[in-house]
């Protein structure tokens, strides 16, 4: 055997070495976001698919090694995600996976630079934040019928999900010890495990009670003789889904006529926009919806420009002629 084709061999070798150690990285990683981190499962799956996308480019370019990539590797790859036709959206997040996971593998000294970090995020365009006003949104409410037992059950979600604020991975997993009646508090688990407390309306801690004393307690699983720790059952007694809960509002949707498209975010989106108008301070509703950043919040504080402009003229000392 000639140098060369030894030479050759071993490089081929190496090369499926690194891929193994690629894949191994990504074990440890993604234990790292559930043990140490605490991550979310949905939050944890969104890394993976991201790395998903990366490994296969990886496997797909031999002349690529995982352990060593510099800026002008990492600057084909966004290429090659471009040419996949990605969004800038998806972009963005790709990078900020990799820049975590080389961060992760760079203290743990599998690598020796990360150059993600000398690599910008794409810019975004302005996200465009949809609400309904307030008399949509009572409107909404207000038609939703509650005499058999899943009306019932509609009636205390959707009030619940507008007067908290909640995500509808937080309302599914809703526990029935989460609820404090005298105090009219939720105990919520957020993204990333974090835990908060968010005071309720008197309006949805009525229905919640009406709900789980009748309705729900109808709603259980007798077959099985084993009862849901979850407040919000479907028709077999078991925690409604996150495509249980779409299907529901869809059929408000279609049942109401309405002219525009109903998402389950739209009634987070409304709260915290609403709680802006009447005065909340910026501060406060970040904790209520479990932003980690206050730049999250403060989207909601350009939606509605003619409020502002109205507040300015009322409040303002100096808005009007003396």
């Amino acid at each position: 055997m000639n140098n060369n084709t030894h030479n050759k061999k071993n490089n081929k070798y190496e090369n499926e070495d690194d891929l193994h150690d690629l894949d191994s990285m990504i074990t440890s990683f993604t234990d790292y976001l559930r043990f140490e981190r605490r991550l979310s499962t949905n939050t944890i799956k969104s890394y993976n698919r991201d790395l998903l996308v990366f490994k296969k480019y990886i496997y797909s370019n031999e002349n690529i090694c995982p352990l060593d990539l510099n800026r002008e590797k990492i600057l084909l790859f966004l290429e090659h995600l471009y040419k996949e036709n990605y969004c800038e959206s998806t972009v963005s997040r790709m990078l900020s996976t990799l820049r975590t996971f080389y961060k992760f593998l760079l203290i743990k000294g599998d690598v020796k630079k990360n150059s993600f970090i000398e690599i910008e995020n794409p810019k975004m365009p302005k996200k465009i934040i949809k609400t309904m006003d307030e008399d949509h949104v009572k409107d909404f409410l207000d038609r939703i019928p509650h005499s058999l037992k899943l009306e019932v059950r509609d009636k205390a979600m959707f009030e619940l999900i507008y007067s908290s604020g909640m995500r509808v991975s937080e309302i599914i997993n809703l526990k029935l010890t989460d609820i404090d009646y005298e105090e009219n508090l939720i105990r919520c688990i957020g993204k990333g495990n974090k835990e908060r407390i968010i005071p309720i309306g008197k309006s949805a801690i009525y229905y919640l009670d009406i709900y789980i004393k009748s309705a729900r307690f109808k709603l259980q699983n007798k077959k099985n003789k084993k009862s849901s720790e979850f407040v919000f059952l479907n028709k077999n007694g078991s925690g409604i889904s996150r495509q249980g809960f779409w299907k529901v509002l869809k059929k408000y949707e279609k049942i109401f006529n309405l002219n525009k498209r109903i998402y389950p975010h739209l009634f987070r989106h409304s709260y915290a926009t609403h709680m802006l108008e009447r005065g909340a301070d910026l501060r406060v509703v970040q904790e209520l919806l479990g932003h980690s950043s206050i730049s999250t919040t403060e989207i909601y504080t350009n939606i509605n420009k003619k409020f502002i402009k109205n507040s300015y003229f009322k409040h303002h000392p100096r808005s009007k002629k003396s």
